[in-house]
């Protein structure tokens, strides 16, 4: 099969010819038919995270059922599936709470193995992780559920519990945080929109942000705080970073919830965050990792039903060798959306 693989970190990445993946015992093996470039790519291929290789990254995705391991009992070749990008081992105490996006055993895509920027992908636990694609969601709209769309969902109704008279500042107008924009405007709260790229709040706007606030050096916390009257209840840094995190906590009102979706890399040993504010003003600090496969049900019926749209997120579909050429400038991308990836275009 063609797939992307770099042979160190920071190396560049290339096309090449490798093995298809045999499906592994309790899991499948995935024909892909679409997966998402995310910020989260890159920091495996910078160095960020700990992985074995050379490597195949890749953590969004959705395709088709082309072989089943032993012991799978509720899956079969044909059937189209998506996958949270944690897979939970299935055995557990927290996969038995509902909770496999924090297992303690658990696998990724794209980190702990061979990820989907490829024609084939194994997943592992499949009767656990694996989600049945609705006949009215394509694939390119499930692949981008797996990682960005339902890390803001979870963050924001399970984690935050914003409510509909709240106001949320979204920092980070990219694919996670348009997805934010998205969620937050359908559960009825009053969405501030922040980021560096006009045409980035341009599409929050026109997926509902009341306010768009542009990241030019600017004070954008007393922005923020001017536009909603003392702060807003709810703030997500979709970002990553030592200022877009500071920016969203600061842009907090008093007992406010912060939700870090992006990822901080370390700062000599570990990221920086305005602690000072969390105590001063008893802020919630929340993380959201993922989102497991038992709570997709509610968030796909939303989108059958039309009120959720993530396709509109996605800004344009490449296939493998521009997907090569894109991730090791993806930190200073200014796409307006989510990139999809067609391993079979």
């Amino acid at each position: 099969m063609r797939a992307v693989i770099f042979d160190a970190s920071g190396a560049p990445p290339e096309v090449r010819e490798v093995p298809v993946p045999e499906a592994p015992a309790g899991g499948v093996v995935v024909r892909v038919h679409a997966t998402g470039l995310c910020r989260s790519d890159w920091h495996a291929w910078v160095g960020h995270d700990d992985i074995a290789l050379p490597h195949v990254p890749g953590h969004e995705l959705a395709g088709v059922v082309s072989a089943v391991g032993s012991g799978v009992t509720r899956w079969a070749v044909g059937d189209r599936v998506t996958v949270p990008f944690v897979e939970g081992c299935g055995a557990c105490e927290w996969c038995s709470s509902g909770n496999a996006q924090v297992c303690p055993a658990q696998k990724q895509p794209g980190f702990t193995h061979w990820g989907s920027f490829a024609e084939y992908v194994a997943l592992h636990a499949a009767d656990t992780n694996l989600v049945a694609i609705p006949d009215g969601v394509g694939f390119e709209a499930a692949a981008s559920l797996g990682c960005r769309f339902a890390t803001a969902y979870r963050g924001l109704l399970d984690r935050a519990d914003l409510t509909g008279d709240e106001w949320l500042t979204v920092v980070g107008a990219g694919g996670v945080g348009l997805s934010a924009v998205m969620i937050g405007k359908a559960l009825g709260a009053r969405v501030v929109a922040v980021d560096r790229n006009p045409e980035a709040l341009a599409v929050a706007r026109e997926l509902g942000a009341d306010e768009v606030l542009l990241a030019d050096g600017s004070d954008v916390p007393a922005a923020v705080h001017a536009l909603t009257g003392g702060g807003s209840h709810v703030a997500v840094d979709a970002v990553g970073s030592e200022q877009t995190c500071a920016d969203a906590v600061h842009s907090l009102r008093r007992r406010g919830r912060h939700v870090q979706i992006g990822l901080l890399p370390s700062i000599s040993g570990h990221p920086r965050v305005p602690m000072d504010r969390v105590i001063g003003w008893e802020l919630d600090v929340l993380g959201s990792h993922g989102m497991a496969a038992v709570d997709y049900p509610g968030m796909l019926a939303l989108i059958e039903q039309g009120a959720l749209a993530p396709q509109k997120l996605i800004e344009r579909v490449v296939g493998l060798e521009e997907a090569a050429a894109l991730l090791p400038v993806f930190d200073r991308a200014v796409v307006a959306g989510i990139t999809m990836i067609d391993p079979l275009g």
